[in-house]
């Protein structure tokens, strides 16, 4: 009886696994309808006129609230020299 449980259950189980099926690698593409690929144009375009209404962002300083306005703007780059050869 168990011997028949066992398989049932690894049936039922496999059965879901082969209803999911993955394209094979080297299938051919379906064509395209007309319809399709009208489609895909407009929603290129629509995507395209999305980017136009991005607007520029200047350069911002997000520590600008808290710095007082005295504060002298530091730069990005570091200054190199000599690695100091104490411990800390």
């Amino acid at each position: 009886m168990r011997v028949v449980l066992v398989t049932a259950t690894i049936l039922a189980l496999s059965g879901t696994a082969f209803a999911q099926s993955v394209p094979k690698y080297g299938e051919p593409d379906k064509d395209k309808t007309p319809n399709d690929i009208a489609a895909e144009k407009a929603a290129e375009k629509a995507y395209n006129r999305s980017l136009g209404n991005i607007p520029d962002k200047g350069p911002g300083d997000p520590w600008g609230a808290v710095r007082s306005p005295d504060a002298p703007k530091t730069t990005a780059t570091k200054a190199r020299g000599k690695a100091s050869t104490t411990p800390n």
